[in-house]
């Protein structure tokens, strides 16, 4: 198959009056949906200055505005910056900054977070008001190789990283999905998961876009809306990431849950059992696939593939040790099921041929430098595989928080903790949670001044740039954390402390930010996840 864009993807469907999108009552054809993306276009060409990067933020949930403004920068040969509404304060400052956002277009309930921000001199304009051009601009020419979006990972470690995303790379998923599911104009693709990150975009809307199906948006996802939705748009197809599956299987079971159009959902990350149990419910087929937003390894996901695999790695991907760089030898079981050589087999997902889908990251080289070494391309994600070569996650090198789906990094969050007079110390990390993936845990020194869980939730609360993911479940204080010979703090062995652990332990319950002392609690938080005791 050849490598599309974005740009000839929409235009083919310039003369198309059938149903190309619908948001809650409203619908759009195709041939609306190009007209409106070349006035938006135009638009764009008339406020952006020729001489400076023609980058746009958008920061808004999944409306039509988005969808458009993805077709308007495809023929302005601008680029969307899809910016996360959870994020606060000088954490979007940055991101704004980082990617020379000279632009940026938010929902009108958006705009107080980014009040007072120092956004150096970027435009800031409510999408409810900001006005088209009268005429549609003509589409400029685009290649495959061509940046379209920046896409931010959710962060590891440190601060999330711009991914540069290419016409290419947003389009070819499209149209290889839209034929291998043998998706047409008589579908309907359901997108939740929200448009800044990459699976919303690669795996729904350019989905719909190449089939020429009818795209089907939700402003932030559901669960009790899921089903409802599914009839009301006859959506065919969705698309998630995480833990979604999971919160609709929640819902309460009806008799007639299977009398739906649904036909298949895909997406990645998502629990075996949910699989199974989504699929037996809804009457439709469910194909979970290995992804991330760098889109540097693939796999392939046969008939034969055992529950909770990933599939087999493509021929340019190898497992290699962390450690010595060499292949890992196949991974060996007890009676039980439990991986007995995990040291030996545990490595790196690593495409050794080269990057892949992966275009590099905006404006950090040694990111760059990070993920391609040696002419190789490393994930930075475990695994292991068994005799047969199926590959199972085996977890992640870099220190990541996983939680409903998004990726968070604990430094930022340590670094809000330490803002705290009287804590002199501080580690975030997760604990696992059958629900949510991981929840975040914090342990805390402090220098000895009494805490209480009322005033430290009002710390908290207090702290603009604390998104309302990054904020603990769980806190427990400490004397001192753990520590190896080069002072390096062992989260290791906290996670698998987890809650069932000495000290205070505070919990959170619902979305407010108020703790309140907890019992050590026995059950899956207690397993450990050190390099030598995978779990199976």
């Amino acid at each position: 198959m050849s490598v599309p864009t974005v740009t000839e993807l929409l235009l083919a469907r310039a003369g198309d009056e059938r149903p190309g999108l619908r948001f809650e009552d409203r619908t759009w054809s195709w041939a609306e949906h190009v007209r409106t993306s070349a006035r938006w276009a135009g638009g764009l060409r008339e406020t952006l200055d020729p001489g400076e990067p023609p980058h746009v933020g958008v920061l808004a949930d999944n409306v039509p505005a988005f969808s458009f403004l993805l077709g308007a920068c495809a023929f302005a040969g601008a680029v969307l910056v899809g910016l996360n509404p959870t994020r606060r304060g000088a954490a979007l400052a940055r991101d704004v900054r980082l990617a020379d956002c000279r632009l940026v277009l938010t929902e009108r309930k958006y705009r107080p977070l980014l009040a007072g921000l120092d956004l150096g001199g970027t435009a800031v304009r409510d999408l409810e008001s900001w006005a088209p051009a009268d005429d549609p601009a003509e589409p400029v020419p685009a290649a495959p190789d061509d940046l379209l979006m920046l896409i931010f990972t959710s962060g590891t470690s440190g601060d999330p990283k711009a991914v540069r995303c290419t016409h290419g790379k947003i389009a070819f998923p499209g149209a290889m999905l839209a034929e291998r599911f043998r998706l047409s104009s008589s579908d309907t693709a359901y997108v939740t998961m929200p448009m800044f990150h990459s699976n919303a975009v690669m795996a729904g809307w350019a989905v719909g876009l190449a089939a020429g199906a009818t795209i089907a948006l939700r402003r932030r996802f559901s669960a009790s809306g899921f089903l409802p939705d599914v009839r009301k748009f006859g959506a065919t197809y969705a698309c998630y990431v995480g833990k979604p599956l999971s919160y609709v299987v929640a819902t309460p079971p009806r008799p007639d849950d299977a009398d739906n159009p649904l036909r298949l959902v895909y997406g990645n990350e998502g629990a075996a059992a949910d699989l199974v149990a989504f699929g037996n419910r809804f009457g439709c087929e469910v194909v979970d696939a290995f992804g991330s937003t760098e889109g540097g390894v693939g796999f392939a996901r046969t008939g034969d593939t055992p529950p909770g695999s990933l599939g087999r790695p493509a021929g340019d991907v190898a497992i290699l040790h962390p450690d010595t760089g060499r292949p890992c030898p196949p991974a060996e079981f007890d009676a039980a099921g439990r991986l007995v050589n995990a040291a030996e087999a545990v490595g790196e997902l690593v495409n050794t041929t080269g990057a892949g889908w992966f275009a590099g990251y905006y404006r950090d080289a040694r990111a760059d430098a990070e993920r391609l070494r040696d002419g190789r391309y490393h994930t930075g994600d475990l695994a292991y595989a068994d005799a047969d070569g199926f590959c199972y996650f085996a977890g992640r090198l870099g220190d990541w928080l996983r939680v409903d789906g998004e990726n968070l990094g604990t430094a930022p969050i340590e670094r809000i903790l330490l803002r705290h007079p009287a804590i002199t110390d501080a580690a975030v990390y997760a604990v696992p949670d059958p629900v949510t993936g991981d929840q975040v845990m914090a342990a805390i020194v402090t220098d000895g001044t009494p805490l209480d869980p009322a005033g430290f939730g009002r710390f908290l609360a207090g702290q603009p740039d604390l998104g309302p993911k990054q904020v603990p479940r769980y806190v427990r204080t400490v004397r001192e954390l753990p520590r190896t010979s080069t002072f390096k703090v062992l989260k290791r062995q906290l996670s698998a402390e987890g809650v069932a652990c000495a000290g205070v332990l505070w919990e959170r319950e619902g979305r407010e930010i108020a703790y309140t002392p907890a019992a050590a609690q026995q059950g899956p938080m207690e397993e450990a996840w050190s390099f030598g005791s995978w779990p199976t």
